[in-house]
């Protein structure tokens, strides 16, 4: 059998780094309005913290959007607004040590020969156990879905291995007992931003619906009905009642002492790249090569035992059509193992079908697509060998998660409004990347970041998840805009324009 190599060319472009500039004029009259923002803190997750191209970096998490705001806010009697130090990330690595051991990548970038997203060569200077045992501003933690911020085991260092303690939290902890949320409070916020949520159900989603083993399903706890999130697999979807229970006890927690803030929807795992870069159908097969998976000698078997199942009774057509294997001469479905299909493992046949564009591959799997396995060339990914369950989000599973998504968020806006807060819907934002998103100065951004038709108007980063500088710009653009409406504020938003887009290095 012939190997079709999938591969998806990446336009490098590069980007000057320039210092951010204001859409507004110099010497406006800027004001606070009915907000304070004398001691501004953010709490979140990765999307709080700064983090792009797959990690934190000294330079990255200067982009942050909390990071951002502390800047406006500033120009109307915001005070001093600290984040964790990454002042050893001397060489811009990102990625992170833990007693010599690496546990996290280095900052991805596109080499401009090689013309694909891969990490930068270098080892992490970045310690989980250089701890700093300090509170600060930020409290974005990657990583971090909502129970975790009232968790008295997260900074504990002896948890990172298990799973029960994250190593960003970790470094920053002032106890190995401290808790996110109660770090965040001992600043005596009187303003506040909460990003969380989307951990939640993103962990489920980037990994196809699958546990850590990648084969096993993740669990939808809104269909278990589990309320205990302690008892949670890392990649399972919390329950939206579990979930409405914790953000109510951060809201009370965070306006305890009269504080003001703005919470952030958590965005549709639709409309970022991680789930659109990759079409559905992305196998190139000349007309031999498909004649010969089709026939007896590749699926004609499989396929045959499906119309004994539908005769027998045990699927419908419906389904028996749904799992037919069939290749054509040109552009290809990849074959998958579905675990929601009917189990006819007493036939001895397994639960495979081919993606149709209801399903969304995931973007980890370009580099998987149309590899060989084991050396035989017989055995390709996504052909002869089906897909595992973590490359693909299918129909099912991405009904489960924006499911879930809608709960949150409607939890979100009920105990916002109940609170008086502002609320920046992100949700909302993030969506209107799949057509196209007009900012102020008439710029269109989109999340298709691998079009050279749209490369200088990406706004997200190579991980395909996180924003870019120019990313968090806008974020931060659409955060300020809520609190100048509802706070009766009148702050300056930046240009985007002028903030760095895709990372790109003449060579790594």
């Amino acid at each position: 059998m012939k190997n079709k190599f999938i591969y998806l060319a990446i336009l490098a472009v590069g980007f000057a780094s320039c210092e951010p500039e204001f859409e507004n004029e110099v010497g406006a009259n800027y004001t606070a309005g009915d907000a304070d923002f004398t001691t501004y803190v953010a709490v979140g997750n990765s999307l709080t913290a700064g983090y792009m191209d797959g990690t934190v970096s000294r330079v990255g998490q200067t982009y942050s959007f909390p990071n951002l705001l502390a800047q406006q806010f500033a120009l109307v009697g915001g005070g001093e607004f600290t984040q964790p130090s990454y002042a050893e990330d001397t060489e811009n690595l990102g990625g992170l040590m833990l007693s010599g051991v690496q546990i996290g990548s280095t900052r991805l970038v596109i080499d401009a020969g090689q013309q694909r997203p891969e990490n930068i060569v270098g080892t992490p200077t970045i310690q989980v156990t250089n701890f700093q045992r300090t509170a600060y501003n930020n409290m974005g933690v990657p990583g971090a879905k909502s129970f975790h911020l009232l968790s008295n085991t997260y900074g504990d260092v002896a948890g990172v291995v298990p799973g029960t303690a994250n190593p960003y939290f970790v470094r920053h902890a002032t106890l190995p007992t401290a808790t996110v949320l109660g770090d965040a409070m001992s600043k005596n916020p009187t303003f506040f931003t909460n990003w969380i949520g989307a951990n939640d159900v993103l962990a489920y989603a980037t990994n196809g619906g699958a546990q850590s083993d990648g084969v096993t399903p993740a669990l939808d706890h809104n269909t278990t009905g589990n309320m205990d999130p302690a008892t949670y697999g890392g990649n399972d979807i919390t329950n939206s009642s579990a979930f409405a229970s914790v953000y109510s006890t951060i809201i009370n927690t965070l306006i305890s002492g009269g504080a003001k803030g703005v919470v952030a929807t958590v965005p549709s795992v639709t409309s970022i790249p991680y789930f659109t870069t990759i079409p559905y159908n992305p196998v190139p097969l000349d007309n031999a090569t498909a004649s010969q998976l089709n026939g007896a000698g590749g699926y004609a078997s499989y396929n045959g035992g499906l119309d004994l199942a539908f005769s027998n009774g045990l699927i419908t057509n419906v389904e028996r059509l749904q799992r037919k294997i069939n290749f054509v001469a040109g552009q290809n479905p990849v074959v998958i193992v579905d675990s929601d299909l009917t189990n006819l493992s007493g036939l001895g046949l397994p639960s495979y079908r081919m993606t149709t564009a209801q399903d969304l591959i995931v973007l980890p799997a370009r580099s998987v697509i149309g590899t060989v396995v084991g050396g035989n060339p017989a055995m390709i990914n996504g052909v002869s060998v089906p897909l595992a369950n973590k490359w693909v989000l299918t129909s099912n599973e991405k009904t489960k998660v924006a499911n879930a998504t809608a709960a949150y968020n409607a939890a979100i806006v009920s105990i916002a409004n109940a609170n008086d807060l502002a609320v920046a819907d992100m949700n909302a934002i993030m969506n209107q990347l799949i057509s196209g998103l007009r900012v102020e100065d008439g710029t269109i951004y989109t999340a298709n970041y691998f079009s050279s038709a749209t490369a200088s108007t990406v706004l997200f980063s190579l991980d395909g998840v996180h924003p870019n500088p120019r990313g968090y710009a806008v974020i931060t653009n659409e955060i300020i805009k809520v609190i100048n409406s509802h706070y009766n504020a009148n702050l300056p938003i930046y240009s985007a324009a002028s903030f760095p887009g895709i990372n790109i290095v003449p060579s790594n």
